[in-house]
């Protein structure tokens, strides 16, 4: 039985067809049909679901996300990452990059054994991305120190393997490569995206030495853009072929930087992510990152000495204020939440609303206050029903 959602605002995400009004989507696990209501025949197999005053919008892709709601990616367990997804999937995530940090060696691995497993099981899962362990502890943020090692080909292979061949985006610092460029290759080689981050590099190396065309967490936890010294971010804000993750919760980047961005890079070289961590979704009080203890309060997660540790942010608060920061029309938003994503990662079938696509997508009410229900794959989750969360 095909549901199909009627009388509802639709941003398709497509730029030939950006808005549907009183229009009409039809779907099981793939999109069917979408259009306007006028041309809407209802079959004896439909489930139909009024959506009056509703907006829909494509399903959120978030590539940098470490834990929630009480589970995380390195704790190797794969109905723990199966169970986190699902409450992710409840905040508007339909495809996730399960996330790790610097750990040991074997705990990464474990980790890698884990996503495989739960991936089977999910098929929300789309990639892995790993953050760490080849940073520069100059700037490790809340990554433990005692773990950080230089670039390995030998065991990015390892964990690539061990993941299922699912790692797309690695996170690393260029200039504690012995050779950045073999380490590079070896990425493309594999489909693999590199990502400059945790990093000390100043432009002039980068723009020698490095083909990086992504960048982690903008801004955070990376040489900073000065007058003489443009730093990562100044490199990033500088070239055309970069994209750029932004935190936007207002915390990590002032609401004006975020502004700053959205103007330099455009809305179409930005990736909304949360880089969330366990506390999410839990409120105030104490939780772990990394083996590291974490402090939440007033929506921020922090380490004891005052760094930030991830967040707890949900990715439909990113949407909306990556819309009130920078003044970002919907379709913008969108483009930074979902098409840009699918873009980059060759996800074929996700970031637009179109026929053919997976059913993943998003109820909004009219002025967009209330996510009022998630579809992946065809599947219905919501906030309203409640999120499994692990104590």
């Amino acid at each position: 039985m095909s549901k199909v959602l009627t009388h509802a605002t639709i941003y398709t995400g497509n730029d030939n067809q950006p808005l549907l009004k009183d229009a009409y989507i039809r779907f099981d696990k793939q999109i069917e049909a979408i259009g306007m209501m006028a041309e809407l025949i209802i079959s004896a197999n439909d489930q139909v679901i009024r959506a009056d005053r509703k907006v829909i919008v494509p399903g959120f892709i978030d590539v940098h996300t470490h834990g929630a709601y009480g589970f995380d990616t390195m704790d190797g367990n794969a109905q723990d990452v199966v169970n986190m997804v699902h409450g992710q999937i409840s905040e508007g995530i339909t495809s996730v990059f399960p996330t790790t940090m610097t750990q040991s060696v074997e705990n990464i691995s474990n980790a890698m054994v884990a996503i495989n497993e739960a991936a089977k099981q999910e098929p929300a899962i789309v990639g892995v991305h790993l953050e760490g362990p080849f940073i520069n502890p100059h700037f490790k943020g809340a990554q433990p120190e005692q773990y950080i090692i230089a670039p390995s080909q030998e065991l990015v292979q390892k964990w690539h393997e061990l993941s299922g061949n699912r790692v797309r985006l690695i996170t690393y610092a260029p200039e504690q490569a012995a050779n950045v460029a073999d380490f590079e290759n070896y990425l493309a080689e594999h489909n693999i995206i590199g990502s400059i981050g945790h990093s000390n590099a100043t432009r002039e190396f980068l723009q020698q030495h490095s083909k990086a065309s992504h960048i982690t967490h903008l801004y955070n936890a990376q040489r900073p853009m000065a007058h003489r010294e443009p730093g990562v971010t100044g490199h990033a804000m500088l070239e055309d072929n970069i994209r750029t993750e932004l935190i936007v919760d207002g915390f990590h980047v002032y609401p004006d930087m975020v502004n700053l961005a959205y103007k330099l890079k455009s809305a179409r070289r930005i990736d909304l992510i949360t880089d969330s961590m366990r506390a999410k979704g839990l409120g105030d009080g104490e939780s772990e990152l990394g083996g590291q203890k974490v402090w939440v309060k007033d929506k921020q997660a922090r380490l004891a000495d005052g760094t930030l540790a991830g967040s707890v942010l949900e990715f439909d608060d990113a949407f909306r204020n990556i819309m009130a920061f920078t003044g970002a029309t919907v379709h913008e938003a969108i483009q930074m939440a979902s098409v840009n994503q699918a873009v980059e990662f060759g996800l074929t079938t996700k970031g637009t609303l179109e026929e053919g696509k997976d059913a993943d997508l998003n109820v909004f009410s009219a002025d967009f206050s209330e996510l009022t229900a998630t579809y992946s794959m065809g599947r219905r989750f919501s906030k309203q029903d409640g999120v499994q969360t692990k104590e």
